[in-house]
């Protein structure tokens, strides 16, 4: 009975102890017994050196408790220990679905909006969208090339922000995660809207309700995500797929039929645009094209900062899939680049009808089962497109929240190891810009793609830096692809910016600067508590508090400041309230600014 006791008071010293030990003497000399009494049986179970609780805590006791927690299980599903986080991986299959769908989907609409543009000076103008689609390719192959290296120089995600802070220091770093946050939410925008617009091309009467059609699709994708991550991929893998074989399916036919003599005749778009003789083509025109072409490369950053969604070996899986990614995306642009431009299709000017809906009709005809195939296999990949924001945004949040830049409810992960509160964030501001620009792929694109490509040229030319500093084998060829990567995504940010200043871009080039300057005020306010909590003798001896009764409680001292901080002693306490036999203390910790630094003041300071 000895050993016992001792190895019981040996892991109370680990973690705090859920039992009672009374240990009594017996008749004879040495001999003992120890009573053990475990008051909250069943409730928790020791995991390492600690204690976690089991789901019987968080069983709901009366009717109405057991009725929502059966809603609850049936729209988000049942609540996972963060043992099961290895099982919520992604493979390359699921990976390719949820974090290339963006890349992916942009096939469907890159060819269209650089078309667009050269439709101003002339059909015969249209002439050029195959080049630029062939210039658009040869940067994607750069930045998949660059990519890879940020994948396999910083494994553990985080992507342009964690490159550029690590290298060129905090406020590039900034720079960085702002151009990719906001770049995440006009994803979610930008695919929700065009995957309305390829309803409407075939269901006209959605058109005039587009806004509220797209904001029904970010709720629906909300509700995806924060099921988990994993069942999210499960969920949206099939439609990827299918839309990938569908327009293989059409541009392999569409190559037969041009080989073959038979050429179809392009069907005309209702509002075709007309040539006012006011424009000519200039370079200032084609650069405009290549830039709203270049659409085509947003969500190629999403797998390098998506690392460890990754089963293991997590960077090897991740490299593969970029390049899959890469590869698919640019066999579909181009094809379908090729086909819209020899059959000769012109954009629709009042976005009535997209560009692929004309080709496949100009290829299939109008109302055929493979007609509605693609357009319905179109329309769920742009909406999953979204999907890419969603995974990107929560977790680069969370890194963020991690270096104390943004609210630590960032990182916090839901009952379904999804990081909820970035998911909600993302869905709600998604939802104001879509709003805010009437749901126009059109008006939304001139946003686009500056956020990326300057992520990309910070994160590259940081690589640079760092391939100089360490000097490790192979690093004259590492330095060498990250310098061009970084020259060629530096020029189109130049090109991006100056083309589309005036259509919107300036609303990003704003807001971003407003963005860093936050982030770094965020991470002020945390540096400034942190001070204040520590204590000023830390020589002298810390009274040990009971967890069980006691809750100390940080009161900040603006109303601004509550949202910056995660409230876990107010959600302990309500979690506590009707919990029987169970008393909880709070002691506020409050601070106040007496002019010469931050000074703590506990609750024996307080005012009565």
């Amino acid at each position: 009975m000895s050993d016992r006791g001792d190895n019981g008071g040996k892991e109370g010293a680990d973690a705090p102890s859920l039992e009672e030990r009374a240990t009594h003497s017996g008749s004879k000399i040495g001999d003992r017994r120890v009573r053990i009494i475990r008051p909250a049986a069943g409730e928790f179970r020791r995991r390492g050196g600690h204690y976690v609780a089991t789901p019987r805590v968080d069983a709901a006791q009366s009717r109405l408790g057991r009725v929502a927690e059966g809603a609850r299980r049936i729209l988000f599903g049942a609540r996972l220990t963060s043992e099961e986080e290895a099982g919520e991986r992604l493979s390359k299959k699921t990976g390719l679905a949820i974090l290339a769908s963006d890349n992916i989907s942009s096939s469907a609409y890159a060819t269209e909006e650089a078309m667009r543009v050269l439709a101003i000076a002339g059909s015969a103008a249209l002439a050029l969208t195959m080049p630029i689609a062939i210039a658009v390719c040869v940067v994607l192959a750069v930045v998949i090339l660059s990519e890879s290296r940020v994948i396999r120089a910083y494994p553990n995600g985080g992507g342009s922000y964690i490159v550029a802070k690590d290298n060129h220091g905090v406020i590039p770093g900034l720079i960085a995660a702002s151009a990719l946050l906001i770049d995440y939410v006009l994803t979610v925008a930008v695919s929700s809207a065009a995957g309305v617009a390829a309803i409407s091309s075939f269901v006209p009467a959605v058109h005039d309700h587009r806004v509220l059609w797209s904001l029904a699709l970010i709720a629906l994708l909300t509700v995806g995500n924060l099921r988990g991550i994993r069942e999210a991929g499960v969920i949206f893998a099939a439609p990827t797929y299918v839309y990938v074989l569908s327009l293989l399916g059409l541009i392999g036919y569409g190559l037969f039929r041009i080989v073959s003599g038979d050429v179809p005749v392009a069907v005309i778009p209702r509002d075709a645009f007309e040539p006012t003789g006011l424009e000519m083509l200039t370079p200032l025109i084609v650069l405009r094209a290549f830039a709203s072409g270049s659409v085509g490369l947003t969500g190629s950053e999403a797998i390098a900062n998506g690392v460890p969604n990754f089963k293991p070996p997590e960077s090897r899986n991740a490299v593969i899939t970029l390049v899959s990614m890469g590869t698919i995306f640019g066999t579909l642009f181009l094809g379908l680049t090729y086909l819209a431009t020899h059959i000769g299709i012109v954009p629709d000017q009042s976005e009535l009808e997209t560009v692929n809906s004309m080709l496949t009709r100009s290829l299939v005809g109008d109302g055929t089962p493979f007609y509605y195939l693609v357009q319905l296999s179109t329309a769920i990949i742009l909406l999953l497109a979204a999907n890419t924001g969603f995974s990107g945004f929560p977790r680069l949040a969370s890194v963020l929240a991690d270096d104390r830049f943004m609210p630590r409810q960032f990182a916090f992960r839901g009952e379904r190891l999804a990081f909820s509160f970035g998911i909600i964030a993302l869905a709600l501001m998604s939802a104001a810009v879509l709003a805010a620009f009437h749901g126009s792929v059109t008006e939304l694109v001139p946003l686009y793609t500056i956020g990326v490509f300057a992520a990309f040229t910070l994160s590259q030319s940081g690589l640079v830096r760092r391939w100089w500093r360490l000097r490790n084998p192979g690093w004259r060829l590492s330095v060498f692809i990250n310098s061009f990567g970084t020259l060629v995504t530096g020029t189109v940010l130049v090109v991006v910016v100056y083309t589309k200043f005036f259509y919107g871009a300036w609303m990003v080039l704003l807001v971003m600067p407003i963005l860093v300057g936050l982030l770094f005020a965020i991470n002020r306010h945390y540096r400034t508590v942190h001070d204040a909590l520590l204590l000023e003798r830390p020589d002298e001896p810390i009274p040990v508090l009971k967890p069980p009764v006691v809750l100390a409680e940080f009161v900040p001292r603006n109303w601004w400041e509550w949202i910056l901080h995660s409230q876990t002693a107010l959600r302990l306490k309500l979690s506590l309230l009707f919990r029987p036999n169970t008393i909880v203390i709070d002691i506020p910790y409050h601070t106040e600014d007496t002019g010469h630094g931050v000074t703590p003041r506990g609750p024996e300071d307080s005012p009565q």
